[in-house]
């Protein structure tokens, strides 16, 4: 979120993250790099990069072993018996996988959906990049539906595994349910029922199941009440499927096999350090409530043990205020960027500048207070807050719950690097 000329430490981080990301998504940036929407929107940021941009289908035709259309079966596996697709694979060697066609893809998640009309297909087969995906209109009768179903791996046990799979902070994305299980076969899937802009601008709905199995393998499925992601009228009042549907879905054992067939990454960028190794192991929250002013503050919501990013939501009787913090190490190349000559520089070399204006993002009267520092060694602890409880809500007080003199003395607090 632009200051004037300055950029929030947490559009900083996002950008970083988007920048890495590529050119496999389109996103809707200035939705996406909301003050503080680094934990929450970074879930959606980690499916769109693998190229992950959802799908959805009804297991009414198909159980969790559902067939995928492969090389040579024909166009109907089911009819044939020529179909590969259980999702049990063995120790044995066995030979590659023979690579899955877009044509294949669309043929499978049509055989997957419920008997319906299918229109506007297209898709990516499993040997070409930036990855595999499917996604159509299929219209039930009762309404067009845009459909996808995308494909990709994460490195197990990853950062980017466990937060492709957990439910984001309502604080920042609104959504009206969500959800996270574990399968029998030790795969998460997280199912979320939400919408397509976090400022609730249109009413489009996305629904969506993440699975990420022990494996690494990633399958991200979609749907949304309208022909389009984006730019198109709602056609019905929700998504064609329910969030049980889509759990299963997920789970299909074609989407597996199609994983399986893709080559491997010889692109892929070296995996990133995680926020503990990055910005020391403190969990932000409790740090945070411990360096509030001694005064009577309701916390209605916090970040829990994340470290790196965190926040909370204050009341002091007058109105909730979204504090946020990041704590990042190794800041040094960005210090020209973020400090310029009229940073304060303090006797320990620590660099200190202060914002106070309008949230961008935000709703009527919103206003965001910042504090950005960063020691000699390159260690930064920037603190924002907003005077209101969510990044696009209306403000709920004329100035957030912190003044200016307290966000600074809980920046520059020692116990961020203990």
């Amino acid at each position: 979120m632009p200051f004037e000329q300055h950029n929030s430490p947490f559009e900083e981080r996002l950008s970083a993250d988007l920048r890495q990301a590529g050119d496999t998504f389109d996103t809707d940036r200035a939705a996406l790099v909301t003050s503080g929407e680094l934990r929450g929107r970074r879930r959606l940021l980690l499916r769109r990069r693998a190229a992950v941009v959802g799908g959805v289908a009804s297991l009414a035709l198909v159980g969790v072993g559902g067939a995928l259309l492969l090389p040579g079966s024909g166009s109907s596996a089911h009819q044939d018996g020529a179909s590969v697709g259980t999702g049990r694979h063995t120790a044995a060697a066995t030979p590659a996988p023979s690579p899955v066609s877009g044509d294949q893809m669309i043929r499978t998640l049509e055989k997957l959906l419920p008997k319906g009309d299918f229109s506007k297909a297209e898709a990516r087969g499993t040997d070409e990049r930036p990855g595999p995906y499917v996604k159509l209109v299929y219209d039930d009768r009762k309404g067009a539906a845009a459909i996808s179903v995308g494909l990709g791996r994460v490195e197990p046990g990853s950062d980017e595994a466990r937060g492709t799979t957990e439910c984001p902070g309502k604080v920042f994305v609104h959504y009206d349910a969500c959800s996270t299980t574990r399968l029998p076969d030790g795969s998460v899937v997280m199912v979320l029922q939400g919408y397509e802009y976090p400022d609730r601008r249109v009413d489009t709905k996305w629904w969506s199941a993440e699975l990420v199995t022990p494996q690494g393998q990633h399958v991200s499925v979609s749907e949304w009440n309208a022909a389009a992601e984006k730019d198109a009228p709602v056609s019905r009042a929700e998504p064609p499927l329910s969030a049980a549907q889509l759990r299963k879905l997920a789970a299909a054992g074609a989407w597996r096999d199609a994983i399986d067939a893709m080559p491997p990454d010889t692109d892929k960028p070296a995996p990133q350090p995680s926020a503990s190794e990055t910005a020391g192991s403190v969990a932000i929250a409790p740090i945070l409530k411990s360096l509030l002013p001694k005064r009577v503050f309701k916390v209605s919501d916090d970040s829990g043990d994340d470290s790196g990013f965190g926040y909370l939501v204050l009341d002091d009787g007058k109105g909730k205020s979204l504090v946020q913090v990041n704590v990042q190490a190794n800041m040094s190349d960005v210090e020209g960027d973020l400090f310029g000559s009229g940073a304060e520089v303090l006797a320990d070399g620590t660099k200190v500048t202060t914002h106070q204006v309008p949230s961008e993002k935000g709703g009527a009267g919103a206003v965001m207070w910042t504090v950005d520092t960063i020691r000699t060694d390159g260690r930064r602890v920037v603190i924002s807050e907003l005077n209101s409880g969510a990044p696009h809500d209306d403000a709920t007080r004329k100035t957030p719950a912190l003044t200016m003199k307290q966000l600074r003395e809980i920046a520059l607090s020692p116990k961020w690097w203990l």
